[in-house]
């Protein structure tokens, strides 16, 4: 397989990713950033250089903010490789990457340093009949707008918690979409522990007026809320027909032909595990993060997590967090000494720490009740791909299964396309749940490359490093 070397390879071209770039650079480095999507900008600024919507302001001017950012980078004449997937990084700093666009190919490239900017997913919301056609996640849906100006032709109802909720019933009304009803499954009890995290949230006012603001404008327009939602259920034959919901114990339904699922989000943890690198149990945001130090480097010497896929902190927390990796990155590779390091970083930590000090009340706030991350019901399933239940699940815990490796070996469960991205931390939980222990002590999936599809015509198709970059535009010859 042909290589190519760089100084920082950075992967995933969002808020994080550029940002580290962009830091790169000022510090004479020559950066390369490669990408799955098409344009620069990530989930939170997807397509925001080149917008489908007439009008992209209805996203909201933390979107349009993107744009400042997006067009630096643009600016900045760095090497940016879209349509690039990144399906296996070894301990030693060697990336294979593939190239979705132009025929294929396969390229090897050697790093000094590597920044991953992979970002958050969805956590799992497995209720019953969360699998029936009509139904789907708040992030996919709000990709479609964002990417493709698709908005639903039906009213949709909107169920579970976290400001994504909010955020994305918000930017359909001012899209002109009716949203029938938010379901808020959020627990009684949220809000009275969320207030004691009061101090850190009144140090990032501008975050609190903003919330404010959408639960103001979704009253406005009169859509339905129903909060201390416990029991989901999404009714129908071959499609969504109805969900059915329950509040004081007392079961409710709402005909509806399609429901947006969502109970917040992760950090994106597949990269990191398939490297190797050490993983922690974070009990605050229920969630699996990689150990890092304050730079973001994880235990693997040279590898860096920035933004959410290092602890979900949003994007205005993950542009510092990319920047003071890549000054770390500068520093090792002799580009920056050390003090000229810890004078950058200081700034940089003071805008970082603005942007998190609010997350212990969100995280408090906006909690999954165990009920939705480890579903009661049997039927209920967990891995899509290959059609694993809860009950399935409990059954193999029953037999002796410690942990979700095991649950391999006993249902194929996890090892289908997605590679348990939709169903590990669901697993996790239900085996946790039967054995009487900690998620910790359960662990997670063990992870392999390619940690995504990759066709054995890819891999066959290696191709030089002249013919690969004659696709990609910025590199410096």
């Amino acid at each position: 397989m042909s290589s190519m070397r760089v100084d920082l390879l950075v992967v995933g071209a969002g808020p994080a990713g550029l940002a580290a770039a962009l830091e790169a650079k000022r510090h004479g480095l020559t950066p390369l950033v490669v990408d799955e999507n098409s344009l620069p900008g990530g989930q939170i600024y997807r397509s925001v250089s080149r917008s489908p919507l007439a009008d992209p302001g209805v996203l909201g001017p933390d979107y349009l903010r993107g744009r400042a950012l997006v067009d630096a980078f643009t600016e900045a004449g760095i090497a940016y490789w879209p349509q690039t997937l990144a399906w296996q990084i070894s301990t030693d700093k060697r990336v294979s990457v593939t190239r979705q666009s132009a025929g294929g190919g396969t390229l090897q490239i050697e790093a000094g340093a590597i920044v991953l900017a992979s970002g958050a997913q969805e956590r799992p919301f497995p209720i019953p009949g969360w699998t029936l056609p009509g139904v789907m996640g708040v992030g996919a849906a709000q990709t479609l707008l964002k990417a493709s100006a698709l908005v639903p032709d039906t009213p949709a109802v909107l169920a579970g918690c976290g400001p994504l909720l909010y955020l994305f019933a918000w930017q359909l009304i001012n899209a002109g979409v009716p949203v029938r009803a938010i379901l808020d499954t959020a627990e009684p009890g949220a809000r009275r522990e969320a207030l004691r995290h009061a101090g850190g949230a009144l140090r990032a006012p501008s975050y609190l007026m903003k919330g404010l603001k959408l639960l103001r404008a979704i009253r406005a327009a009169g859509v339905q809320h129903v909060k201390h939602v416990t029991s989901l259920r999404v009714l129908g034959a071959t499609q969504a027909e109805a969900i059915e919901y329950v509040v004081d114990g007392k079961a409710q339904r709402i005909d509806t032909a399609l429901v947006l699922l969502h109970q917040g989000v992760i950090p994106n943890t597949q990269v990191t595990r398939s490297i190797g690198c050490e993983h922690e149990w974070d009990e605050a945001q229920l969630c699996w993060r990689p150990k890092t130090d304050p730079w973001g480097e994880t235990s693997v010497s040279g590898i860096f997590v920035a933004g959410d896929g290092a602890g979900i902190g949003g994007a205005l927390a993950a542009e510092p967090s990319g920047r003071l990796a890549a000054t770390q990155a500068a520093a090792m590779l002799g580009k920056l000494d050390t003090a000229k390091r810890d004078s950058r970083a200081l700034s940089l930590r003071r805008e970082l720490a603005s942007h998190t000090s609010i997350r212990p009340f969100l995280d408090a706030l906006y909690r999954p009740a165990d009920g939705f991350r480890a579903p009661a019901d049997d039927s209920t399933i967990v891995c899509r791909c290959e059609e694993v239940t809860a009950g399935d699940v409990r059954r193999m815990a029953g037999l002796g299964c410690v942990g979700p490796n095991q649950t391999k070996s006993f249902s194929r469960c996890g090892m289908g396309p997605c590679q348990g991205r939709l169903c590990g931390m669901t697993v996790a939980e239900l085996l946790a749940q039967a054995q009487g222990c900690a998620v910790p002590e359960v662990g997670y999936y063990r992870i392999r490359a390619p940690i995504k599809p990759v066709t054995l015509g890819e891999l066959a198709s290696a191709v030089d490093a002249p013919e690969f970059l004659s696709e990609r535009a910025g590199f410096p010859k």
